[in-house]
């Protein structure tokens, strides 16, 4: 057989890689669940029309066909990869209503497909981690400032493994829309669309985009960008953002509503998370479900990678035609920051295997005798591993640094003399009984640690 072909955008991560997400993962799991969110996983496939609803990702969906079916065919009833957790739980929300607890708080880690063209921290396939929480009829304000602090403190758990600081950029759509609206612009959704391409083009085409699809004069369009270029992390961007309104003579009483929840995320952040969130009014967030806060958090020092969590306020998560679910979530790409992390040499794994230690075997006679230590040590927790071949005893050490084993067991040799283990980094061997001996705690399973150490 040929040497196979990595396939672009798939991912897949050696042992070592492997310990490292799975780390990353336990610890959103835990904070996620230290706040109340309840852990659910829908389904890999939806209906495609449910997919296509927006219009805007056809070209990212993967389409299920049977090898047997030819052409495109009638596409009712055809099914799709989900291209990310939202459209799932939307779709969730509404088949179980009945059975859920409002407000609803849920997080969820699951692999999502999605058709675009692979880069550095994009992929074809990848793992989310998504928060939301949703409400049935209504959804306090308070939601949109605690979610991106539980965020805050689930990647802050990750700094004391090498993980960089993150900034998370927040925005309210309500000041956005009450200042363009203010302005004359009544096509918001382009003014918001345009200036999501900020970061990408630049300041001077995003004008030119705004004049030509917007429909702003180069007056309007150069006042979009000023509100665009206000950010900080105290409240004085509320201030700044009025007297930006008033030397325009904007006023909005929706923009007033924005300044004042913007003003209140910001205040509680810097008591929770100090110097973790900053107000950022070029924050767009460009698609149009989003109806209050958005949110995008970027790795500090590794800014060009774009934005590794966001998310926001949307008052329609779903809709049964009789009752509304508003909700507020965010969404972290797993996947494009344990990418970093490997590839950036960020952090390490201190063995890409579970076990702690090997037990060898003196011949294939005394194979049981071996079994047996592995038995008793498994039963109190220690991880192990018995030698594959009953080989000398130097290649048997050689196979357990191989593999990153730090610690290989030998069985006594007669009876009534002690059994020996080795820590085979240093060469102290000492006697040991299966009954009582244990690594030490940092080497009982494997870890993960700044890169450096």
């Amino acid at each position: 057989m040929a040497r196979p072909t990595p396939l672009s955008g798939f991912p897949e991560w050696l042992p070592d890689g492997r310990v490292v997400e799975q780390h990353v993962l336990d610890t959103l799991r835990r904070t996620f669940e230290l706040h109340g969110f309840a852990g659910i996983e829908t389904r890999a496939v939806e209906p495609l029309d449910q997919l296509l609803r927006k219009g805007e990702t056809s070209k990212e969906v993967y389409v299920l066909r049977r090898l047997q079916e030819e052409g495109d065919g009638d596409r009712s009833g055809q099914l799709g990869l989900h291209f990310d957790l939202t459209v799932p739980f939307a779709r969730y929300v509404l088949e179980n209503a009945g059975h859920l607890a409002f407000p609803f708080q849920r997080y969820q880690i699951q692999k999502v497909w999605r058709g675009e063209r692979p880069q550095d921290g994009r992929f074809r396939e990848f793992v989310q981690a998504d928060i939301d929480v949703v409400g049935a009829g209504d959804l306090p304000y308070h939601y949109e400032v605690d979610l991106p602090l539980v965020m805050a403190e689930a990647l802050g758990a990750l700094r004391d493994i090498g993980v960089p600081p993150v900034r998370i950029l927040v925005n309210n759509r309500r000041v956005a829309e009450g200042f363009y609206r203010g302005l004359g612009l009544e096509d918001v959704d382009a003014v918001l669309r345009s200036i999501d391409k900020l970061d990408k083009i630049g300041a001077e085409k995003v004008a030119g985009l705004l004049v030509a699809e917007a429909g702003a004069t180069s007056e309007q369009a150069q006042a979009c960008l000023a509100l665009a270029a206000i950010h900080g992390g105290d409240t004085g961007v509320v201030d700044r953002v009025r007297e930006l309104a008033a030397a325009h003579g904007v006023t909005s009483e929706l923009m007033e509503q924005g300044l004042a929840e913007l003003g209140q995320l910001i205040e509680a952040a810097a008591v929770r998370a100090p110097g973790v969130v900053v107000a950022d009014l070029k924050i767009a967030r460009g698609l149009d479900y989003y109806t209050g806060s958005v949110y995008e958090t970027v790795l500090v020092g590794h800014e060009q990678l774009g934005s590794i969590c966001s998310g926001g306020r949307y008052d329609t998560l779903a809709s049964d035609g009789k009752q509304t679910y508003p909700g507020v979530g965010l969404s972290i790409g797993v996947s494009r920051l344990v990418s970093r992390l490997l590839t950036a040499g960020l952090v390490r794994a201190t063995r890409g295997v579970p076990a702690a230690v090997l037990v060898a075997v003196t011949d294939e006679a005394t194979r049981p005798a071996s079994d047996a230590v592995a038995v008793a040590l498994r039963a109190r927790g220690v991880p192990v591993e018995v030698a594959p071949t009953a080989a000398k005893f130097g290649k048997q050490i050689k196979h357990a640094d191989r593999r990153g084993i730090p610690f290989v067991w030998f069985p006594a040799a007669e009876d009534g003399a002690a059994d020996q283990v080795k820590d085979i980094r240093s060469g102290e061997q000492v006697d040991a009984d299966a009954a009582t001996w244990a690594p030490p705690a940092e080497d009982l399973w494997p870890r993960v640690v700044p890169a450096g150490e």
